[in-house]
């Protein structure tokens, strides 16, 4: 298999088959995802580090432009595109799970090839959820601090000193944590779904939603281990990206594999 047109040739539309998944498969499928990593390390460094250098870029255009407010809503909203770099990490899960041998041109090749228009489709709904969230740190910071720029460390001191600082932060995160988990419903199985079969990408998104409603105990725990993994990655400055990107991106697939039954055409 070198693709997803080789993967799936044309046949009758599938059924989608929601399955009940607990906390023992999630846990199954993070270990899975972990032996991934160990197996085809190069892979996930590779893709890990194309997603940390990105915020590397990022956060040194904005400290350049002396915007520092923008700093950690960018980091904290960065969780949002992940789910479409982690898609190579989907494919070196698929190959060593159905025993295909694993290169570059096969990995890179898939991405250009897996879930076509409506991929991409998915990539302008996870990004302008990230622009959305992006305009709305900057109207909550005039609403609180004016028009004034703030450096970094005056910022960090407000949000610790002050009510108003506090507020901002307060309020910000909250919205942050709905439009996140939003986020989070539509694309935790849609982006796998669209790179593994033919769907379109409002099904595909449907059905992660109604992954999420089937499971919300479970999808809950992931959500929080993902918001958890993200953390870490602000603290070491998009360092510890190079490794939890390509886990979680790997464990991704296989909770994916575990929350929908096998492919089956109608008849």
């Amino acid at each position: 298999m070198t693709g997803k047109t080789a993967a799936h040739p044309a046949a009758a539309p599938a059924t989608l088959e929601i399955r009940d998944i607990s906390l023992s498969d999630l846990l199954e499928a993070v270990g899975a995802g972990v032996r991934d990593f160990q197996a085809a390390p190069l892979y996930g460094l590779f893709f890990g580090g194309f997603y940390a250098l990105g915020g590397w870029f990022l956060l040194f255009l904005l400290n350049y432009l002396d915007i520092h407010f923008y700093i950690y809503p960018l980091a904290t909203g960065f969780a949002m595109i992940a789910p479409f770099v982690a898609a190579g990490c989907y494919e070196v899960s698929r190959r060593r799970e159905t025993g295909v041998a694993l290169s570059w041109a096969g990995v890179l090749g898939s991405l250009r090839r897996a879930g076509g228009k409506d991929l991409v489709y998915m990539v302008i709904v996870t990004t302008f959820s990230y622009i959305i969230w992006l305009n709305i740190a900057a109207v909550l910071y005039v609403i609180f601090f004016g028009l004034r720029p703030l450096g970094f460390l005056e910022l960090v001191n407000a949000i610790l000193t002050t009510p108003g600082g506090f507020m901002f932060f307060a309020i910000g995160n909250l919205i942050g944590l709905l439009l996140g988990m939003v986020v989070f419903s539509v694309t935790v199985v849609s982006f796998p779904l669209l790179f593994d079969r033919h769907v379109d990408f409002v099904t595909a998104m449907i059905t992660s939603v109604n992954v999420v409603r089937a499971n919300p105990r479970t999808m809950l725990v992931w959500c929080l281990m993902i918001l958890g993994a993200m953390a870490i990655s602000i603290l070491s400055l998009f360092v510890a990206l190079l490794v939890l990107l390509p886990v979680f991106g790997h464990a991704s697939w296989h909770l994916y594999r575990r929350a929908l039954a096998p492919e089956t055409a109608k008849p």
